[in-house]
């Protein structure tokens, strides 16, 4: 049957009993990642956030990101932050779409940023730009992150980093998050992704925890500050030319993206 004609889910007469099956392994396949992803969103709710509420002490010692799944975390509720007074306090501002812990239409929930400014991970209050060589948190450049949409169920931009001149020519298109306006934060360091063929490059391996129903398993999220068309060599760390289909590879990231879906995982 041709790729690019659509099937319906019900059988008819003329239907073989292949059809049928195939058909009946695609549903299967579908309801199982359905569940699965309801598991990993009610398994990630319950460490979401600390349980210290407003105006009662906190530690910033204890600020931190999860393991395996790098989401950061406090002492404090998903509404607020450890303030310096070391109570924690309303949050100032928020990065997402759709923030955790507030009640449907609740008018505490604080305003993003304007243009210019970002929101740290603490929330507490709107801060400027970073210029390039800045200290930057984890995956705070732009780029989506790979499990954002699992966190908040919101596609939500992380944008810590000030964009280079030239941010048209080395923005990514692609849709993998490689970088947002030609900035990317590696290492948790502002950089300008326009490192060009064969020349030193930085890159970062992030090793996240995935959940299915069977367990668990790593996925080595790998970004560097190539230019759009390159790859930052893990080994080698030289930018190269990103390989066609059929080539050899080491990684996903090698590879020139046929599809924006196939380039989220």
């Amino acid at each position: 049957m041709p790729h690019n004609k659509r099937t319906s889910a019900f059988r008819s007469p003329s239907m073989s009993s292949t059809s049928v099956g195939t058909q009946s392994r695609l549903f299967l396949s579908l309801m199982y990642y359905s569940l699965r992803t309801l598991f990993l969103l009610s398994s990630f709710a319950v460490v979401h956030a600390g349980s210290v509420t407003k105006g009662n002490q906190c530690n910033q010692g204890d600020n931190r990101l999860q393991t395996g799944t790098y989401q950061f975390w406090s002492d404090c509720t998903a509404t607020t932050y450890c303030a310096d007074s070391g109570t924690c306090q309303p949050k100032g501002c928020r990065k997402d779409d759709f923030p955790f812990g507030y009640a449907q239409g609740s008018h505490e929930i604080p305003d993003k940023c304007p243009r210019g400014q970002f929101c740290p991970d603490e929330g507490s209050s709107c801060q400027s730009l970073l210029a390039v060589g800045s200290q930057c948190q984890l995956n705070r450049d732009g780029a989506l992150s790979p499990f954002s949409w699992l966190y908040v169920c919101s596609f939500d931009l992380l944008d810590q980093c000030e964009a280079p001149p030239n941010f048209r020519e080395l923005a990514d298109t692609t849709g993998r998050g490689l970088n947002s306006n030609g900035s990317v934060c590696l290492n948790n360091i502002c950089m300008w992704a326009n490192v060009t063929l064969q020349n030193p490059c930085v890159v970062e391996n992030t090793a996240y925890i995935a959940y299915e129903v069977g367990g668990e398993y790593i996925n080595i999220v790998s970004r560097g500050n190539c230019a759009p068309g390159l790859y930052c060599d893990s080994v080698q760390k030289v930018c190269f030319n990103e390989k066609s289909i059929g080539d050899s590879c080491d990684g996903d990231k090698e590879c020139v993206p046929r599809l924006m879906f196939d380039a989220h995982f």
